[in-house]
């Protein structure tokens, strides 16, 4: 059962941490290349700032986005900002969420995300979360895959374990840490995969950040995940 509460509460502390991070850059180290090709790391706190808003909107009942367009448009229009205008945004939006988490509501209602994916109200805010922990990394200032919160890293690797469970284009697939272990991949049979790790590798393989090298198979090859 997931636990909106808890869950803005480290929301609130994530987006804390990116912005005392994010507040020791400049202008110019603003406009260089993130880790996610073909963004700066102006598109990377604008797309949080944006997200932020979006996700009010799926709470309050409205698409996600306009448009998939506008999305980009948006993200667009807004990564060449000075860097304090873009601290203002990611701290302002994500102030506005948090308001938006706070009100009155059925939690365990079914809310619309995009291209038409669905979920529960209740796990909005975890992700949420996602958002801005990978993102965060996404920055490339020294937050890596390994800072982030021990349960954070456990939670999104079932939730993307959880994500390819039933893609026939991913192999029957068994990951785990040594000591917790979570299924995925194609539920019609044949042989299965074991594929063994540190946490940190593993989350950042299913979420393509990085290849995997560091993984081990026995016996097979690292399956090659669809793009989320």
């Amino acid at each position: 059962m997931a636990d909106q509460v808890r869950d803005l509460a480290s929301v609130r502390d994530a987006t804390e941490r990116l912005l005392t991070a994010a507040a020791k850059l400049n202008n110019d180290s603003v406009a260089e290349p993130s880790r996610l090709p073909g963004w700066t790391r102006g598109h990377v706190l604008a797309h949080i700032a944006r997200n932020a808003d979006a996700l009010v909107n799926v709470l309050a009942g409205r698409p996600m986005y306009a448009s998939g367009e506008t999305r980009d448009a948006d993200i667009g229009r807004d990564a060449p900002r000075p860097l304090d205008v873009q601290l203002s945004d990611v701290r302002e939006s994500a102030a506005r969420f948090q308001e938006a988490g706070a009100a009155h509501a059925d939690w365990s209602r079914t809310v619309e995300l995009r291209n038409g994916v669905t979920d529960m109200a209740s796990r909005v805010p975890f992700r949420r979360w996602i958002e801005v922990e990978l993102h965060h990394v996404d920055l490339g200032i020294g937050y890596e895959l390994e800072d982030l919160p021990a349960e954070f890293t456990e939670r999104e690797i079932a939730f993307l374990a959880d994500r390819f469970t039933g893609r026939p284009d991913v192999p029957p697939t068994v990951i785990t840490d040594g000591t917790r272990a979570w299924s995925t991949g194609s539920e019609a049979g044949g042989p299965e995969l074991t594929v063994t790790g540190p946490p940190p590798e593993l989350l950042g393989w299913l979420c393509g950040r990085r290849d995997g090298a560091a993984l081990h198979v026995p016996g097979g090859t690292l399956p090659t995940l669809p793009p989320l």
